[in-house]
C-alpha cells in the first residue's frame, strides 16, 4: 500500500511577426514513488462544476506528478520494450480561475515504461515558463490557445499588446505533442516556436529550452513535424507575406535550413496548418480555407474560431514540393475541407512505374468549422446524452501529376464503419511516406459529444474494427511495432483510457485482431491527453 499525498542579432525574418490539500488517496498494490509527489490544488467547490459531476477526462490532473508500478491485468508481450509518451493539456485552471478550451490546458506529460512485461507509470507537467508564471502569480500570465491574460489597467494593456508584437506573451506551454529526435532527444511541442521543450523520458523532467540555433525567425510551425531518425521537417507559415516556408533540421543539429516556399494562392493569410504529410520524395504543403486571423490574434476575448478565419471563398489548396530541389511540382485545388491531422500520404504510380498522383488522407470534419468550437470545456463537460459530434470521415485527396488544376477529394471508406467520427491517427511508422492498408484512430459510437472508440481502419478492405466501453474516453491509439515484423500490423497499439466514474487505465491491444491483450489501472483517472511518441528500450 502506497498513500499519495502531497508536500509540501541579426536574422532573417521569413515568419509570423506580429511582431495545500491532502488528497487522502490510496493506491493498492503502486510502488512508492521515488521522488516528492507535489499536489496541486482542485478547482474549489464554489465554481460552478464541480469534479464528481464530471468526466475525468476533462478534470484538472490531481497532482502535479506520480510515479509508480501498475498491476497488469492480462499479458504484455515481452517483446514490448521502451517508454511510451503522451503529451496533452491536463490542468484547466489556475487558482480559481477556469480556462475555456480544451487546447488551452498546462502540459501534463505521462509516461508508461514497459519491459519483461511489467509497466511502470508516472506523470509530470512540464515546467514551461508559462506553467511556472501561473503557478507563481497565480494567474494566467502568457496567451494560450484562447486565453488573454487580464491587464491590470490601461498602460498594462498598451504593454502586453507591443510583447504579443514581440512574441514575448506567447505561451511556451508545450501542450500538444512530443516526439524523439534522431539523435535520442525528446521535445515536446506546441504551435508556438518558444513552445519547444527538452525533456527527460526516463524521470519526466523539463530540461530546457529546445533552442533552433538558425535565424530563420517567425514565432509560429506546425505542431506536428515529420521526424525519422535522419531528419526533422516542418512549416514555418508566414503571415507577413502569405504562405509557408518548408525547412529540414537534420538529426543532432539544431539548424533548419529551408528547403522551399509555397506562396498561398488565395486568402488574405495562409491556411492553418497543424499538421501536413510527407511521401518518399515530396511535402505536401495543405492550405486550408481557415486561415490565421491576426485581428483575432489581437482580440481580448476568443471569437467562435479563436485565432483563424473562415474564408470559403479563398478556396482551398494543396501544394507538393520535391524535397530534393525545393521546387513546386503539383499545386491543384481541391473541395473545402477542415482538418486537424493529416494521416499518411504516398506516391501513385502506373503499370510502367511512373509517377502520377500523389495520395494523402487525412481525419476530415466534412468541412464544418464548428468542430473548434464544439471542443469548448463546457461543451465537453455537460453531455446529456444528445449527440452533437460533429461528422467526421478518412479524407482522401488525389492530386494528379498531370498538369490538372484540381484534385480530389472523397471518403476513403464508409464514415459508419467508424461512427462518423474520425481524430487522433497513428500508423505503423516503417510505413511513412509509403502506399499503406491500416491505420488507427479515435472514432464514435453514437451519441457522443467526443469520439469515444478506438478504431482500426483497413483502408484497403474498406473496413474498419471498434473497440468501445460505456463512458470511457481513450487518447490516441498509438502503434509500436514488433521487431522484426513483416506485417504491416503486426504490433501493440498503446491507448490511455478516461473514465466516466473518475478512474481509468492504459489499455494496450493486437495491433492485427484488435482485441484487447492487457489493462493496468491507474491510482487515479488522468485526464484526456493529445500525442504521444515511443521510445524504445536500447
Amino acid at each position: 500500500m502506497a498513500r499519495v499525498s502531497d508536500k509540501s542579432s541579426s536574422r532573417k525574418d521569413i515568419g509570423f511577426s506580429l511582431g495545500k490539500r491532502d488528497f487522502g488517496l490510496t493506491v493498492t498494490n503502486v510502488a512508492t514513488p521515488q521522488r516528492p509527489v507535489i499536489a496541486v490544488p482542485l478547482p474549489p467547490e464554489k465554481e460552478k462544476y464541480s469534479v464528481e459531476r464530471n468526466h475525468v477526462a476533462w478534470t484538472s490532473v490531481r497532482q502535479e506528478r506520480w510515479e509508480g508500478e501498475l498491476v497488469v491485468q492480462g499479458e504484455i508481450p515481452l517483446w514490448l520494450k521502451g517508454t511510451y509518451l503522451r503529451n496533452g493539456p491536463g490542468m484547466w485552471h489556475i487558482g480559481d480561475y477556469n480556462f475555456r478550451h480544451l487546447f488551452d490546458g498546462y502540459a501534463t506529460l505521462v509516461k508508461l515504461h514497459i519491459e519483461n512485461g511489467r509497466l511502470i507509470a508516472g506523470h509530470r507537467q512540464i515546467e514551461s515558463e508559462a506553467y511556472k508564471a501561473a503557478k507563481e502569480n497565480k494567474k494566467l500570465c502568457y496567451r494560450e490557445f484562447s486565453e488573454v491574460p487580464k491587464p491590470d489597467n490601461f498602460l498594462s494593456y498598451v504593454g502586453e499588446l507591443a510583447s504579443l508584437f514581440s512574441g514575448a506573451s506567447l505561451t511556451d506551454n508545450a501542450n500538444t505533442g512530443v516526439v524523439k529526435l534522431g539523435d535520442g532527444r525528446v521535445v515536446c511541442l506546441t504551435e508556438t516556436q518558444k513552445g519547444s521543450i527538452i525533456i527527460d523520458p526516463d524521470t519526466l523532467d523539463t530540461i530546457s529550452r529546445f533552442e533552433y540555433s538558425d535565424t530563420l525567425g517567425g514565432l509560429i510551425h506546425s505542431a506536428h513535424p515529420i521526424v525519422t531518425e535522419s531528419e526533422f521537417l516542418t512549416l514555418l507559415p508566414d503571415l507577413v507575406s502569405p504562405g509557408y516556408w518548408v525547412v529540414r533540421m537534420e538529426a543532432g543539429s539544431n539548424e533548419r535550413k529551408v528547403i522551399g516556399r509555397v506562396n498561398c494562392r488565395g486568402g488574405p493569410a495562409p491556411g492553418w496548418v497543424h499538421s501536413f504529410p510527407v511521401t518518399e520524395h515530396y511535402v505536401v504543403v495543405p492550405e486550408m480555407s481557415l486561415r490565421y486571423c491576426a485581428q483575432n490574434l489581437l482580440r481580448a476575448e476568443p471569437t467562435p474560431l479563436y485565432k483563424f478565419e473562415w474564408h470559403p471563398d479563398s478556396k482551398a489548396f494543396l501544394h507538393v514540393m520535391c524535397k530534393a530541389s525545393g521546387k513546386i511540382v503539383a499545386s491543384v485545388e481541391v473541395p473545402l475541407y477542415i482538418t486537424f491531422h493529416f494521416i499518411n500520404a504516398y506516391e501513385e504510380k502506373d503499370e510502367d512505374g511512373r509517377l502520377i498522383a500523389i495520395i494523402a488522407d487525412c481525419c476530415e470534419h466534412n468541412a464544418d468549422t464548428t468542430i473548434l468550437d464544439k471542443l469548448r470545456l463546457n461543451n465537453l463537460r455537460s453531455f446529456n446524452g444528445q449527440d452533437v459530434l460533429p461528422d467526421a470521415r478518412v479524407g482522401r485527396f488525389r492530386i494528379p501529376f498531370d498538369g490538372s488544376e484540381f484534385g480530389e477529394l472523397e471518403a476513403a471508406l464508409d464514415p459508419d464503419e467508424h461512427g462518423r467520427g474520425m481524430d487522433m491517427c497513428s500508423i505503423n511508422p516503417a510505413y511513412l511516406g509509403k502506399m499503406y492498408r491500416y491505420a488507427y484512430a479515435c472514432g464514435a459510437k453514437r451519441p457522443c459529444n467526443f469520439p469515444n472508440t478506438l478504431t482500426k481502419l483497413d483502408l484497403v478492405g474498406k473496413k474498419a474494427k471498434n473497440w468501445y466501453e460505456e463512458g470511457a474516453v481513450p487518447s490516441e491509439p498509438f502503434f509500436v511495432a514488433r521487431p522484426g515484423a513483416t506485417e504491416e500490423d503486426d504490433g501493440v497499439v498503446i491507448s490511455i483510457v478516461s473514465e466516466r466514474n473518475g478512474e481509468g487505465f492504459a489499455l494496450l491491444l493486437d495491433g492485427s485482431t484488435f482485441e484487447e491483450i492487457a489493462r493496468a489501472k491507474f491510482p487515479y483517472g488522468l485526464p484526456y491527453g493529445l500525442h504521444g511518441c515511443w521510445v524504445p528500450k536500447n
